[in-house]
This record gives C-alpha cells, structure tokens and sequence, in this order.
C-alpha cells in the first residue's frame, strides 16, 4: 500500500485561509489549535530593487493533521484540499506527487 501525503504549490496560495478553516472544522479543533496552519512571510522589499516586494503565504500541516483518514476512507478529498480556493494543495500517493515537483516551483512536499 502506497503512503499518502499533500504537495503544496504556495507559489500561488493566495492567504485565503479557507484550508485552516475547512480543517478546522472537519477536525473539530478549540479555538488556538489547527491542523493546517497559514504562515505568512512578508511584504518585504526585494534587495537591489526599489519596485519589486515579495509576500508569500505558506499552509503549513501540524501534528494535529491526520490528512482527514475519515474523509478519505470514505473517497473523499481531505478537508484542506477540497476546500483550497487556488487549488494548491494536492493529495495523492507520496511517489505520484514526488514527480510533479519541478525544480522552478515553490513546493511543500508533506509524505
């Protein structure tokens, strides 16, 4: 049997927080606690540049996350990803996702 995880495209995660949110919910979590965490890096003004700032939102998964084993007994998407509004994070098998990862993209690969 294969082993799952998420690969997560944060190059384009737009800081929406519907994966914390979503989890949240799904996990039945207390205020303070989450299963995916939303890190945010930035703004911060690029150096040698006078125009050009970086802001990068990153869903981060934490001990709590247990990749919804409910949902997905049932053929279901785990919670973050189903509810994900860029359609960044992707669940499947660990070696599936291992090929998408391109060396030009900004990834969080989570076996």
């Amino acid at each position: 049997m294969s082993q799952n995880g998420l690969l997560i495209d944060y190059e384009y995660c737009t800081g929406c927080h519907s994966c914390e949110v979503a989890c949240k919910k799904e996990l039945n979590l207390p205020v303070g606690k989450f299963g995916i965490k939303l890190a945010k890096n930035g703004p911060f003004k690029l150096k040698d540049s006078e125009d050009k700032w970086e802001l990068t939102y990153v869903p981060i998964p934490t001990h709590l996350c247990d990749l919804c084993g409910d949902r997905v007994a049932a053929g279901k998407k785990p919670s973050c990803v189903h509810h994900c509004q860029a359609s960044v994070i992707e669940y499947g098998p660990v070696e599936e996702l291992a090929k998408k990862i391109n060396g030009s993209r900004k990834v969080l690969f989570v076996p």
